[in-house]
């Protein structure tokens, strides 16, 4: 399969399963929690330590360069990290899932590649069915 088809059912995945409108979501979430934490917090001086801060959080690192010392600054940090572990889950669920798809689809292709030859027989040449027979011992090997 080509990268551009797998691509596109990745990102069709994602549409499907209402992903990319959680991501989306979250993102503008993420930007817009950074604001009050910039705002409250006496220890994060700009945005950008804001952003750091929220980063920090949300992959649960939690370097300690920046700590919430606030009330709401401690509850803003709170709901973002649970967001933020639901949408790993959620991000990580629609990519095995898709790998599932994919690993469906290749073997369908396979199986009627391997029917298709089936029905002519007669017409594929000895490379041909040597390679189709060798294809079938390797299948018996596998059960």
């Amino acid at each position: 399969m080509k990268r551009r088809q797998t691509r596109k059912l990745l990102i069709k995945a994602f549409q499907n399963a209402g992903a990319d409108k959680i991501i989306g979501a979250y993102l503008l979430c993420f930007f817009l929690m950074a604001i009050p934490i910039w705002l409250i917090e006496p220890g994060i001086h700009s945005y950008a330590d804001s952003l750091w801060f929220c980063f920090a959080s949300a992959t649960s690192i939690g370097f300690g360069d920046c700590v919430a010392v606030t009330l709401i600054g401690r509850l803003i940090t709170v709901v973002l990290s649970i967001y933020s572990i639901a949408v790993i889950a959620i991000t990580t669920a629609v990519i095995t899932g898709y790998f599932m798809d994919l690993s469906k689809l290749r073997a369908n292709e396979s199986t009627g590649q391997f029917l298709y030859e089936l029905e002519h027989l007669p017409e594929l040449s000895k490379e041909e069915l040597e390679n189709l027979s060798q294809r079938v011992k390797d299948f018996q090997k596998r059960k």
